[in-house]
C-alpha cells in the first residue's frame, strides 16, 4: 500500500467547495471599507489593439478574482484590459474563496470576473450532473446565469479540468499510452494512481471514473486498493514524477505539468466536467458600456492549457510576480502596449 503524503494540503479553489459566509461577508465589505487586496500592482499601460471606448473615461470598472495563481494571472489580465480600454479600474483581484467573488458580481459591487464554467454549474447553481461537452456546458450555464443578472462572455480554449497525467519518460514502457481508454489495456501491476483524499472518496471522483474506463475498483483484475496511493494534493505531482504511481491526478493547466515534463491522458471517453474560463459581467454593467463584452471576446481565444501553463509555471515555479507575467503576455499578444517604449 503506498503512504499519504505529509505535506501540507493545497485544493485549489472552485473546484471541490466554497468559503464560509464569513468569508463572503470580508468580501464584501471590501468596497464599503476603502480597502484593497494586498496585490493590486499592476504596470503602466498603453493601447495596443486595445484602445479607450468611447465613453470609458471617468467610468469605473472593478474587477475581481480568487487567490491562487491562475486566477491572479486572470485578474491582473482583466485589470490591464479594462485600463487600456479607458476605465478607472478598481483591482478586487486575490479574494480568499470562490464564494466572495460570486456575491460581488451578483451584488453589482464587481462588474468582471473570468469564471470556470464547472465552478458555476456544480457549486453556484448547484447542478448534480457534470457535463463534459465544453460548448454545452457554456450554453447550460449562460441561460441559467442571465436570469441571475450576470452575463458569460465568450469562452476560452482553456479548460482547467481533472486529468491523469503521467511521467513522459514512462511513456514507452507503458505501451505509448496516450488516452485514458487505454489504461484497461495495461497489465494490472502498472495501474498504479496517486490521488487526493476527496477525489478518491467522492461519488464523481476515482470509482466512477475508473467504471467509467471498464476498470473495477478493488478487483484483483481491475485496480486493487492497493494500487491507489492517497496524497495531499500538491504532493501528487512531485509523487507521479518520482515514481511513486504512473499516473497522477492533476489540473490540466497547472504549471508543474510542464516544469516536471508530465503527460496529461486524453480523457477520450469524455468522463471529466468541463471548467472552460470565460469572462463573467455584471449584466447592468453592459447595458451601460457598449464595446465591454467585444474586448474580453478578442482575449479569451489566446487563452489556452498551453498558455496558462506556461504563466503559471513562471509565477509557481520561477517566482514571477503575477501581474509582470499577465502584463508581458499582453504586450506579446498586442493587446497593450509599454507607455514607456
Amino acid at each position: 500500500m503506498f503512504r499519504s503524503s505529509s505535506r501540507i494540503r493545497r485544493t485549489p479553489l472552485g473546484r471541490w467547495g466554497v468559503a464560509t459566509g464569513v468569508l463572503a461577508v470580508c468580501a464584501l465589505a471590501l468596497t464599503g471599507c476603502g480597502l484593497k487586496p494586498a496585490t493590486s500592482y499592476v504596470p503602466a499601460v498603453g493601447p495596443g489593439s486595445i484602445t479607450p471606448l468611447d465613453g470609458a473615461e471617468g467610468v469605473g470598472l472593478t474587477v475581481t478574482s480568487k487567490s491562487f495563481t491562475e486566477q491572479l494571472l486572470l485578474g491582473k489580465i482583466a485589470v490591464l484590459a479594462g485600463t487600456a480600454a479607458g476605465f478607472d479600474v478598481t483591482d478586487l483581484s486575490n479574494l480568499p474563496g470562490s464564494q466572495p467573488t460570486r456575491e460581488l458580481l451578483l451584488s453589482g459591487q464587481a462588474d468582471v470576473l473570468w469564471e470556470y464554467t464547472g465552478t458555476a454549474w456544480l457549486t453556484y447553481l448547484g447542478q448534480e450532473e457534470a457535463i463534459a461537452d465544453q460548448a454545452e456546458m457554456w450554453q447550460a450555464v449562460y441561460d441559467i446565469d442571465i436570469k441571475n443578472g450576470v452575463t458569460w462572455g465568450t469562452p476560452a480554449p482553456m479548460n482547467n479540468t481533472f486529468a491523469l497525467a503521467v511521467r513522459s519518460e514512462a511513456i514507452p514502457e507503458l505501451g505509448g499510452i496516450t488516452t485514458m481508454s487505454e489504461l484497461a489495456a495495461l497489465p494490472v501491476e502498472d495501474r498504479t494512481f496517486c490521488v487526493e483524499a476527496e477525489f478518491n472518496s467522492r461519488p464523481d471522483g476515482m470509482n466512477p471514473m475508473l467504471a467509467h474506463y471498464d476498470l473495477e475498483r478493488g478487483a484483483a483484475a481491475g485496480v486493487p486498493d492497493s494500487n491507489i496511493g492517497i496524497y495531499d494534493t500538491g504532493a501528487i505531482y512531485s509523487a507521479t514524477n518520482d515514481g511513486a504511481c504512473n499516473f497522477g491526478e492533476v489540473f490540466t493547466t497547472d504549471g508543474r505539468l510542464d516544469a516536471l515534463d508530465l503527460t496529461v491522458l486524453i480523457d477520450d471517453r469524455a468522463f471529466f466536467p468541463a471548467y472552460n474560463v470565460a469572462p463573467v459581467f455584471y449584466s447592468e454593467t453592459l447595458k451601460a458600456t457598449p464595446g465591454l463584452e467585444e474586448i474580453f471576446a478578442e482575449i479569451s481565444p489566446r487563452l489556452t492549457d498551453e498558455v496558462l501553463r506556461g504563466m503559471n509555471r513562471q509565477v509557481d515555479v520561477d517566482g514571477a510576480d503575477p501581474a509582470d507575467v499577465a502584463y508581458a503576455w499582453m504586450i506579446d499578444e498586442g493587446f497593450i502596449t509599454d507607455p514607456d517604449d
